[in-house]
């Protein structure tokens, strides 16, 4: 799990800023699928999960057992706004804000692809507490 969040720590910080549109694409992707969390609806919350992470998970009910487990804060919160984004080629790399649902702040990073469809798809997501580091 580190070395994921070192790869998109390093990848956040080579990238160039997003521009606006592959931004908002990127937030309506993260945000479609955190709306598909809170109505617990597991195929459309997978359906945005990159096909590297659907061969880890290979069924929706298997990655919302792990999000659940794993991303409380992404899976329940009582907020997720959005932070700086940047991109590189077809990868975008997205900050979110989060306070989760006991009122601890969190930093995520989100990374995502686009797809050879010209689909955006969630590749990772680096969750830390405020305040940590990697």
């Amino acid at each position: 799990m580190r070395a994921i969040a070192l790869i998109a720590a390093i990848l956040f910080a080579l990238a160039s800023p997003a521009r606006a549109d592959d931004a908002g694409a990127a937030q309506d992707v993260i945000r479609a699928q955190e709306q598909a969390f809170g109505r617990d609806d597991a195929a459309a919350a997978y359906s945005y999960a990159a096909p590297a992470i659907r061969r880890i998970f290979p069924q929706a009910e298997i990655f919302m057992s792990m999000v659940q487990s794993q991303y409380a804060p992404v899976y329940r919160h009582k907020s997720f706004e959005f932070g700086e984004a940047q991109s590189e080629g077809d990868r975008i790399a997205q900050r979110v804000h989060i306070v989760d649902a006991n009122g601890e702040a969190w930093e995520a990073l989100y990374t995502l692809e686009r797809q050879a469809d010209g689909s955006l798809k969630i590749t990772g997501c680096s969750l830390l507490k405020a305040g940590q580091s990697v």
